[in-house]
């Protein structure tokens, strides 16, 4: 009921008129991120890891900054580690031998 007079001080979520909230929080995108970068590694970790990769940055603000969030990390770090071993995987299974090396 901010629209009718009143401040936005006794709801800690609502941005006011000039910052409105469009999209998800920062921690939830670091936990999605975390999680896709979990489930890459069993399946389809050529199209999980780098949506683990732009969720931690998105979470982490686009910014390499002292107050990281930790699943931001998390999902940044493993999201660059499973889309290496898929690309690693992908052209293992590409060569002569079809082996994963």
């Amino acid at each position: 009921m901010t629209g009718f007079g009143h401040g936005t001080r006794g709801y800690p979520r609502s941005r006011g008129r000039t910052w409105q909230r469009t999209g998800p929080d920062r921690a939830t995108l670091g936990i999605i991120g975390a999680i896709c970068a979990v489930a890459g590694f069993f399946a389809l970790g050529i199209v999980l890891g780098p949506v683990a990769m732009v969720c931690g940055w998105q979470s982490m603000g686009r910014k390499w900054s002292n107050d990281r969030d930790i699943p931001a990390l998390v999902a940044l770090v493993l999201g660059a580690i499973d889309t290496v071993l898929a690309v690693v995987a992908l052209a293992g299974a590409a060569t002569w031998g079809h082996g994963l090396l």
